[in-house]
């Protein structure tokens, strides 16, 4: 096993023997180091932001940033729009963008690097919070090394040399720490890449290696496959970025042979405490060096993970103490009101998951003329073959009478929606936006006037929150033509026994623009004979729309 090198110290100096990924030993890394570190002191400006898929060209080009004074912006991805939105922070970008940005310097100075200062280092890193609106938090090296020193005070003994393998990006707080920053200083060689199911298998196999995943990947652990073939070489498992149930939990430790411990905390507390999967209910237990207590039912911590390492910092957090540990019991903020009621969504989450057709569920407020409940479920095995025999209005009520004991009308879930799992984003966490999202109608409901053999007219509404509005006309809100011709050929289908194959447009003409707020009227004619289904939208405004469809029964018709 490597020595122990504070994080200020990782790349002053070549250590031989000390290996940081498959391609590097520490040597090499440090050069890349150094030619990173040249590249950014010739940039102008304070701030950098970073993305790279490779965890080790991340690690040096970081590391490279900081000795050249730089300040850190972790970008969560490459997409156009998180450039779009950081370019007004940021001095420049590097790593894997389009046009690339900095780059490593091709003549490498013999640069004598002095350790980092620990107080001005620092790193700007982006939480999504429970909105999933992206929410900038400073970190300072200090607090950094004071981590991943309570990590390798923890577990690392129990650890070795094992390679640091991830399902999670290393552009997270939590990935960063676990797959990138106690790495380095331990001598524990990185994985550079994330792994799915599908190749995690391989990468463990063979070697003594260790695990950082999310509660989302370790709920879907493939049974199929042969997790006996790991031999005993899995070291650790650990899991943050959301609650691990204990269902999934349990089993993970049966799949991989290890208890998964899982990690509580936050991107701005850090890591608070611990948990391992040995017993069915295991109990938080504190990291080293943090110190807390409950106060008025809330977790309050002290920690050097903290800005503020002197003062005591209230969690949103209920918890209870139990023996030198404590259990959490929700959050005192999911406290909502709902036509003057006060509603506990963990509660109703706790109640939902009771009924034993569900595994898993979790509640929002739809924010509307009225504000409304809802539930996103995932059901069980039964709860499935209920709904493909009953379908969702039979389940929906029998979760709602499930609930009617405990919670009055006002208080229950008004919608619902059935899923294989809840829906998650890039850091494993299920966001009020990813759930609400799964209640913007795709398609209005449509208002029968007429439905005979040959013709049917019906009447749509146009609300503003319908999903088809979203981002395809940036300046102004209107119906977009392929909604048009999707709903055309959608109610068609409902009033006509179509054939199932389509042909061709014919005479398309779209005449005038609809908006949110329009009631507009879609007439349709079928034409049998010919295949063809003919349609018309107008509105008070007068046409809209109108065209021909054209189908085939047969394969050559």
């Amino acid at each position: 096993m490597s020595e122990w090198l504070p994080l200020d110290r990782v790349a002053v100096d070549a250590r031989t023997g000390r290996r940081v990924g498959p391609d590097w030993d520490h040597p090499a890394f440090r050069t890349r180091v150094l030619a990173w570190q040249a590249a950014f002191a010739g940039a102008g400006g304070r701030d950098w932001a970073l993305y790279f898929e490779d965890a080790t060209a991340f690690a040096a080009a970081l590391f490279g940033a900081w000795h050249a004074g730089k300040r850190v912006f972790l970008c969560a991805d490459n997409l156009p729009a998180t450039r779009e939105r950081l370019a007004g922070q940021v001095d420049g970008f590097a790593g894997d963008f389009a046009d690339g940005g900095v780059m490593p310097a091709d003549v490498i100075p013999d640069t004598v690097l002095a350790p980092l200062d620990e107080a001005a280092t620092r790193l700007l890193v982006f939480t999504s919070g429970s909105t999933g609106e992206p929410v900038a938090i400073e970190k300072r090296l200090d607090q950094l090394a004071r981590e991943v020193e309570a990590l390798e005070a923890a577990f690392g003994a129990d650890l070795g040399a094992a390679t640091v393998h991830g399902t999670v990006s290393h552009q997270h707080i939590y990935g960063l720490l676990f797959r990138v920053l106690w790495p380095l200083a331990a001598g524990r060689p990185i994985a550079p890449r994330t792994f799915f199911h599908e190749d995690l298998l391989a990468a463990l196999a063979g070697q003594p290696a260790l695990l950082v995943a999310s509660p989302a990947h370790l709920k879907r652990l493939p049974q199929q496959l042969d997790w006996a073939s790991l031999g005993g070489q899995l070291r650790a498992v650990f899991s943050s970025g959301g609650a691990l149930p204990a269902e999934a939990a349990l089993e993970a430790r049966r799949w991989l042979g290890v208890a998964p411990t899982e990690i509580y905390g936050s991107s701005e507390t850090g890591g608070i405490a611990w948990r391992r999967w040995d017993d069915e209910q295991p109990a938080w237990r504190a990291l080293p060096g943090v110190a807390w207590r409950v106060q008025d039912g809330r977790l309050q911590v002290r920690s050097p993970h903290l800005a503020q390492a002197r003062e005591w910092w209230t969690s949103e957090d209920r918890v209870h103490a139990d023996g030198d540990g404590f259990r959490l019991l929700g959050r005192a903020d999911r406290i909502v009101k709902v036509e003057e009621r006060r509603v506990s969504l963990d509660g109703l989450e706790r109640d939902i998951a009771g009924h034993p057709r569900v595994a898993e569920a979790r509640v929002c407020v739809l924010p509307g003329a009225r504000d409304a409940l809802v539930a996103v479920v995932v059901p069980n095995e039964a709860g499935w073959e209920y709904l493909r025999e009953h379908g969702r209005r039979a389940l929906s009520q029998q979760l709602s009478q499930h609930l009617a004991g405990r919670h009055d009308a006002v208080a229950r879930p008004r919608r619902w929606r059935y899923a294989v799992a809840l829906p998650v984003n890039a850091q494993g966490k299920v966001t009020e936006r990813a759930l609400t999202a799964l209640f913007r109608p795709e398609r209005l409901e449509p208002h029968w006037r007429v439905r005979e053999p040959l013709a049917a007219e019906l009447e749509l509404d146009l609300d503003a929150d319908l999903a088809v509005f979203d981002g395809h006309f940036p300046q102004a809100t209107i119906l977009p033509g392929v909604a048009q011709l999707d709903w055309a050929i959608r109610f068609g289908r409902e009033a006509f026994p179509l054939p199932p194959r389509f042909l061709r447009m014919e005479a398309l003409k779209f005449q005038r623009v609809a908006r949110p707020g329009d009631r507009i009227r879609l007439h349709l004619q079928w034409a049998a004979e010919k295949s063809t289904l003919a349609f018309q939208y107008t509105s008070a405004h007068g046409p809209h729309a109108s065209g021909r469809v054209v189908f085939a029964a047969q394969e050559g018709h």
